[in-house]
């Protein structure tokens, strides 16, 4: 593909710039710029978050743009720069980590509030250790894809503005070619950067980064009027919003893959799309990840995973809030909110718009039907929406091959659904269970025919995914069960 030259000149994407992390002085971050990607391609870009970043969509398809999003060009404003984190890895307590293959530009005003912007697989920074720097185009095209997929879906999640690619070639399991997306989050703190400066005994920097992120990011707790400390209020708050966004992904059948410490943001979004999957058939100890040899982050497993990580952020934050008491009752919140809003959850699923008796009692039912017969996932909570709403489960049934088993379960469903309104019941569902999620089968077809230089399949998955709830003809492929070599499909680290 012949790609234009690189302009000269420092590039301004006409937002206004205000880097509020980078003030936090020297102990947070190394200044650095972008390693220059070499003959920088466009692959995809996200005009629904250009116009929510208040980004022209005309300069985001510019030559300027493809320049300065690949780390080419220095934006005008910004003021790059790796920032340093540690964490537990696997369980294990990995020291010092940080930003090994991204690179922070600085953080923009928006309509919106304030959002920070990121080129994630932009080259060497002091935190890279064994690493290259990069990304390759393989995991760049998922995280790319899954991100707005998520935000669709009404799931808290890191965004993605744009995909670039480049010849560049890099090793990982084979040679592979490079790529950078530009991501952006209201923060990109993680649960590891307070770990870092708890570990290191720097309880200045602690607090200094504690106060950051409280003031622009959780602003009621500065008084700290609920548990009688602010960093009390803090870590509660932050394990209210990790439960609830777990909730989601139990609810949906999304399996993250690797929730290290340093892959858990501060903010309760998804981040880090590695090896995550999408469940096909229901299986609850389903491990997506190839490299989690001990299935230490199985479907089945994130809820109490992540907890123990909420456990790690506490540890790391009693020197600020005192008495061991405090920090385990700021993270009972999180024992509390998680079934309630997981509740909430299976409820809408099921269209019951408020709670019921033995409401329960057929919500493990069902869940553990599902897992008994295998049924795919996505497929089952969208055909019975449909069900209720045509009064027709025959198609349901279909799914079980214990079908006398899913009739006595439906006799007790039915009885809920008895209790609401069957119209306002399918229209929850049908707003609730997604038509379409980002399947590995579908990213890998994207991937390949990437890999010829076609990305086509790429524009029409984003369209897709950017409406899970509408059934579109001619896309009903995209519904239908992975095909038989979908099961030799590996998602590692590395992916």
């Amino acid at each position: 593909m012949n790609q234009p030259e690189a302009p000269l000149e420092r590039a301004d994407c006409g937002l206004s710039w205000h880097n509020s992390f980078a003030s936090l002085g020297p102990a947070f971050h190394t200044p650095l710029q972008p390693t220059p990607l070499p003959n920088p391609y466009w692959v995809g870009t996200s005009t629904g978050l250009a116009e929510e970043l208040g980004l022209n969509p005309d300069w985001l398809h510019s030559n300027a743009a493809l320049h300065a999003l690949s780390g080419n060009t220095p934006l005008h404003g910004s003021t790059p720069l790796a920032s340093v984190y540690s964490g537990h890895q696997f369980g294990v307590w990995a020291g010092q980590l940080g930003d090994g293959r991204a690179i922070l530009l600085g953080e923009v005003e928006t309509p919106t509030g304030p959002m920070e912007i990121q080129l994630k697989g932009s080259g060497l920074t002091p935190y890279s250790r064994m690493g290259d720097g990069r990304a390759v185009l393989r995991s760049s095209i998922r995280e790319f894809l899954v991100s707005e997929a998520m935000q669709a879906l009404g799931i808290p999640t890191t965004r993605a503005l744009a995909l670039i690619g480049s010849p560049l070639r890099v090793r990982r399991e084979t040679m592979e070619t490079t790529a950078v997306v530009t991501r952006a989050a209201p923060s990109f703190v993680r649960f590891g950067h307070f770990e870092h400066f708890a570990a290191a005994g720097n309880h200045d920097a602690l607090r200094q980064l504690a106060d950051h992120v409280i003031a622009r990011h959780y602003p009621e707790c500065r008084a700290g009027a609920a548990l009688g400390n602010p960093y009390a209020d803090f870590l509660r708050a932050v394990s209210e919003r990790t439960a609830a966004l777990v909730a989601q992904w139990q609810a949906v059948g999304f399996c993250h893959g690797v929730l290290n410490t340093d892959n858990m943001s501060i903010l309760g979004l998804t981040i880090d799309y590695g090896p995550f999957q999408f469940l096909d058939a229901y299986v609850p100890n389903h491990v997506c990840n190839h490299s989690d040899h001990r299935g230490r982050y199985a479907f089945d497993r994130q809820p109490n995973v992540v907890y123990w990580n909420l456990f790690c952020l506490g540890q790391a934050l009693q020197p600020l809030i005192g008495e061991p008491a405090r920090v385990v009752e700021a993270l009972d919140s999180y024992k509390q909110v998680f079934p309630r809003a997981l509740m909430a959850r299976m409820r809408a699923k099921l269209g019951l718009p408020a709670p019921l008796a033995d409401e329960s009692v057929v919500m493990d039912g069902i869940l553990r039907l599902l897992a008994d017969n295998a049924v795919d996932t996505t497929i089952f909570w969208r055909r019975i929406s449909h069900a209720v709403a045509a009064g027709d489960f025959e198609p349901v049934r279909d799914l079980f091959a214990d079908r006398a088993a899913f009739d006595q379960w439906l006799l007790s469903y039915s009885e809920l659904l008895a209790q609401t309104d069957r119209a306002l019941a399918a229209n929850l569902m049908l707003k609730t269970n997604p038509a379409y999620v980002l399947r590995n089968y579908l990213a890998e077809q994207a991937i390949r025919q990437a890999n010829t230089g076609d990305f086509s399949e790429i524009d029409r998955l984003q369209m897709l995914l950017a409406h899970p709830f509408d059934e579109r003809p001619g896309d009903e492929a995209y519904a239908l069960p992975p095909p038989d070599w979908a099961s030799h499909l590996s998602i590692s680290c590395s992916s």
